[in-house]
């Protein structure tokens, strides 16, 4: 469950465990891939929009977390970029390293940082194939002005997603790999 809007989450491992959260919840239900995000206002820390692999669910290639995340953000602000707002700035939480759609969406958006808990080696590992994205995606993103955190909660979030393998849960884009 979803806290409400108003709900401070004062520091950065609070905002990740709401992202890995969302991921876990997704895996014990069996609704969606084991990927959680959420964008948050960087000043007052409240949650803007929370977001949920949906891929199998909604059947639609497109609906990874980051991305829900980033479309609830811009039709709840009424914007499609979040960065047309100042003062106001956002940042995503993501329970993994966006992959390559996710990584193009990421400067579209008007996000402001970007912090990431397991590793795309981490997604990988149990078959999910992340796309082709610049070798130093990290530098590439902070190249235009959008702050990157790697690796913050990373055990806690590789455990989701070793327990979604081990559970059996869908590696929906395995032919990729092929």
């Amino acid at each position: 469950m979803v806290p409400p809007l108003d709900y401070v989450y004062a520091t950065a491992e609070a905002r990740m465990g709401l992202a890995i959260d969302l991921a876990r919840t997704n895996v014990a239900k069996r609704t969606g891939g084991p990927f959680g995000a959420a964008i948050f206002d960087t000043e007052t820390h409240r949650l803007l929009a929370p977001g949920l692999n949906l891929v199998v669910s909604s059947q639609s290639s497109v609906a990874h977390a980051e991305m829900v995340a980033i479309m609830t953000a811009q039709r709840t602000l009424g914007r499609f970029d979040l960065a047309s707002l100042p003062p106001r700035r956002f940042e995503l939480f993501t329970s993994c390293e966006p992959c390559a759609m996710c990584f193009g969406a990421i400067p579209w958006s008007g996000i402001h940082r970007v912090v990431c808990a397991a590793s795309e080696r981490d997604a990988r590992q149990i078959g999910f194939d992340e796309g082709s994205k610049p070798a130093d995606w990290q530098a590439e993103l902070e190249k235009r002005g959008i702050e990157v955190v790697r690796d913050l909660c990373r055990q806690e979030a590789a455990a989701v997603l070793e327990s979604y393998h081990q559970g059996g849960g869908m590696i929906y884009n395995a032919a990729l790999q092929a």
